[in-house]
């Protein structure tokens, strides 16, 4: 097969090879750079279900969400203060559940617009959302739960049925946002824009949350605590899921008898078998037990949370990483973290903003609690750092100091041509999309921001974007992720995210890749790329992203 991509200005034929390693071959000597972009939680029907092509919201026929029980439930219970019943009016009824939503997908821009005043101050936290006109502009929604016993639940065998049944957010799991609206979408349809494709079948490599998927973005292996407590004390991080899955209770799910949700797995026996805490019942046959962390759980170096006990900080890590294999092979590379100066205690550095006042961190946006010269700001996310969990990369190393970095760095970088071989790029939280505690338009236009940065610089030509999310963020979606007919194995993948690749490389305008992928494809692309010996089975298994640059 014979297409023809733009290079500077000409159109040369390329011929596009059929197998992986032929492909990344094809396009490597033309990419200079990779520039990944990592995205909060959510899932593909919540933000991009709207885009035209992909498989989206107006070909889904999803299954009515049940109660515990397997029954149907009547409506959609509700506890986000701008969707109970009041304020809105209850329009459906059935059983105990009176509410303004049926059971089905909404649209979450009807009720919630971005201009509205409903999110949080930066460290505020409100369990169930802030009241319209009580908080700053962005319609911020409240927070879902979204951790690794939970998705499995609420995946439900691929069912995709106990979204509501699992969430503490309820009915807010089955919202959507009106794609078209979306600063990205606008960008990316506008007169002077990239070349893109969508990865619509692109999945969150593990199952969980953000501590989870951001490990796996940078090796195919979950953390472990060697040695972990487990004797049922405060310093016992190990969960015990109860005999539906379920590890904790949910407002249409109650707490199984000594059922707990915390940082690691289930404990394990000698021979693998989940320990079972007597009077609690078995959960089911095919539980991963361990001591494994596979929810959020705080790094062994600054920055941590203030105040984190020794006792709740994951030993540093020694698995290798994508960074490991791209050092070695002496390609450059940075992960770029928003308010990483900050929070690093990088006084004077580039994304410092503290001052040269010695000993106080003078940013009124500093989390409380912080000491200086650690002064992250109050939406930094420490658990969004992944190397930082790494002994490679312990405070004091030469790696350490060459390859963790500010973003505003690398803003500098695209805008001035110098742009490393790959980039890793983390925005601050309140500039990351999260539900809770940041506004998804002001997210996404933060992104459109990093982009234009980018294709507006000399690197352009020669670079691909992968924009991304780390996972689902509790939300719905109606595409079950691959089990026995894919790449997967006990860890994952999870619930379909969003991706884009960006580049003028592509040879379309805009295409769909339908190719299954998940987070581990981006370690693929990279190994690929430069020549790199995988890191573990899931990414020598997977497509990488170099599919994208098929004529659809």
């Amino acid at each position: 097969m014979v297409s023809r991509l733009v290079v500077l200005g000409m159109a040369v034929p390329v011929l596009l090879a059929g197998t992986l390693a032929a492909n990344a071959e094809d396009r490597g000597h033309r990419i200079d750079h990779i520039v990944v972009i990592y995205e909060e939680n959510h899932s593909f029907d919540n933000l991009f279900g709207g885009w035209e092509r992909v498989d989206g919201l107006r070909g889904a026929h999803p299954r009515q969400q049940v109660a515990p029980d397997g029954t149907a439930l009547p409506c959609l219970p509700q506890n986000d203060v701008n969707l109970t019943s009041p304020p809105l009016p209850a329009t459906c009824t059935g059983g105990t559940i009176s509410s303004a939503f049926a059971n089905k997908p909404f649209r979450i821009d009807d009720y919630i617009a971005p201009a509205d005043k409903t999110c949080p101050a930066p460290g505020q936290f409100l369990p169930n959302g802030v009241p319209k006109g009580q908080g700053l502009p962005g319609g911020c929604t409240r927070d879902l739960v979204h951790r690794y016993y939970h998705e499995q639940y609420q995946i439900d065998g691929g069912r995709m049925d106990r979204y509501v049944a699992g969430s503490d957010a309820v009915g807010l799991t089955m919202g959507t946002y009106d794609t078209r609206g979306l600063p990205i979408y606008e960008y990316l349809h506008g007169k002077h824009a990239p070349n893109y494709a969508i990865a619509d079948r692109f999945f969150q490599a593990a199952f969980g949350g953000s501590f989870l998927n951001h490990q796996w973005l940078i090796t195919p292996n979950t953390p472990t605590w060697p040695g972990a407590v487990r004797d049922g004390s405060a310093n016992d991080l190990h969960s015990v899921v109860g005999p539906d899955g379920y590890p904790g209770s949910s407002p249409l799910h109650p707490a199984a008898p000594g059922t707990a949700d915390r940082a690691l797995t289930q404990a394990a026996n000698p021979d693998g078998t989940c320990v079972v805490p007597a009077g609690v019942a078995a959960p089911p046959k095919g539980t991963t037990c361990g001591d494994f962390a596979v929810n959020t759980v705080q790094p062994p170096y600054q920055p941590f949370a203030p105040g984190t006990a020794v006792t709740r900080q994951l030993p540093p890590q020694t698995t290798p990483t994508i960074g490991d294999r791209l050092s070695a092979a002496k390609v450059d590379w940075a992960w770029y973290s928003g308010g990483w100066d900050n929070a690093n205690g990088n006084v004077g550095g580039p994304g410092w903003t503290n001052g040269t006042t010695p000993g106080t961190c003078t940013s009124p946006r500093t989390a409380t609690g912080a000491v200086y010269p650690n002064c992250p700001d109050a939406t930094f996310q420490y658990h969004h750092q992944p190397f930082n969990y790494f002994a490679n990369y312990a405070p004091g190393t030469a790696a350490r100091a060459a390859h963790l970095r500010d973003e505003v760095e690398f803003i500098s970088a695209a805008k001035s041509g110098h742009l490393k071989p790959v980039s890793l790029i983390k925005p601050v939280g309140e500039e990351n999309e999260h539900p809770g505690y940041a506004s998804e338009d002001t997210g996404s236009r933060h992104l459109v921001d990093l982009l234009k940065a980018i294709e507006e610089g000399p690197d352009a030509a020669h670079t691909m974007v992968v924009v991304t999310y780390d996972e689902f963020g509790g939300q719905w979606d109606h595409v079950a992720p691959p089990s026995r007919r894919g790449v997967s194995d006990k860890w994952g993948p999870g619930t379909r995210i969003p991706a884009l690749v960006i580049s003028p490389l592509l040879p379309q305008r805009f295409s769909v890749d339908h190719t299954p992928h998940d987070t581990t494809s981006i370690m693929a692309t990279i190994e690929h790329q430069f020549h790199l010996k995988p890191l573990g089975t899931r990414d020598a298994a997977v497509r990488d992203l170099f599919t994208t640059f098929r004529r659809w």
